[in-house]
């Protein structure tokens, strides 16, 4: 995915950090340890979350300049609403957005984090809000492939950097190096390929603008892997809001709407 670079000018663009920074609350408290996260939240009447603006369909700006939107952001934007404050977004590199959240720049990340023992280590996370699948994507046609057993002898399509890769090797295929979806779609359609091993949100948000694809899922992974909010160690409070939002968001089918606005689909549970 692509990121953006900021690049920082003289003053006006010191001020700026400096007022961001203020912007967001201290979030895992005062230097007496005690928890002011969402006390400062609701003080503030604003959550400020850190997010890419380039990952599509999660966090990007419509037509590539418009307002920044995406499913990560309109979950965030409704969170906040629970909680009764606006939503301000502060556009990160990813390499660099848990040393903000660290740094106290903003309040909490919205960028499709994924839930794992090390970084629960090292930050709170809130109870997920989008929940995914590796899977095989083959043509229509195709009716050999129905497990990743069946792969072994196939060829697919995959990033060699990718932890779909590695699944795909382990399954026994041959693989193709390409350098993203785009071409492993493209090589899939013409016949070069016999598969693509990938994540289930990236064929689904392929499917909403290529419904006629002639493309399928095939097979799924019985493992998932889940998203969440992630804020500073020790922002008990705020994360327990933000827990009891998206509960309830879950529950009076918010996040199924979004969800089928991006996906087709309910991807949040």
């Amino acid at each position: 995915m692509n990121r953006r670079t900021f690049g920082l000018v003289g003053m006006l663009a010191a001020a700026s950090i400096a007022l961001a920074a203020c912007g967001a609350t201290s979030g895992a408290g005062d230097s007496s340890g005690t928890d002011t996260s969402l006390s400062a939240v609701k003080s503030a009447g604003q959550i400020v979350f850190a997010t890419e603006g380039t990952y599509k369909p999660f966090s990007f700006h419509a037509n590539g300049a418009g307002d920044l939107t995406g499913y990560d952001v309109d979950v965030a934007t409704a969170v906040a609403a629970k909680l009764g404050v606006k939503a301000k977004f502060e556009e990160t590199q990813f390499d660099s957005i848990f040393a903000g959240l660290e740094a106290k720049r903003f309040d909490a990340v919205a960028n499709q984090v994924t839930i794992n023992p090390e970084r629960q280590k090292k930050y709170d996370l809130s109870t997920p809000y989008t929940v995914s699948q590796g899977v095989i994507i083959t043509k229509d046609s195709t009716n050999d492939i129905k497990s990743f057993d069946d792969l072994k002898g196939k060829t697919t399509a995959q990033s060699l950097t990718s932890n779909w890769y590695t699944l795909a090797t382990q399954s026994g295929a041959n693989v193709q190096s390409v350098e993203g979806w785009a071409q492993s779609v493209s090589l899939l359609k013409d016949g070069r390929v016999d598969a693509i091993v990938n994540d289930k949100l990236t064929f689904l948000d392929y499917q909403v603008s290529n419904p006629n694809s002639g493309l399928k899922v095939a097979a799924t992974t019985k493992d998932s892997s889940e998203s969440a909010f992630a804020f500073r160690k020790g922002s008990t409070a705020l994360t327990a809001a933000v827990d009891k939002a998206v509960t309830e968001l879950k529950a009076d089918g918010t996040l199924a709407t979004i969800s089928e606005k991006y996906f087709g689909q309910d991807v949040s549970k």
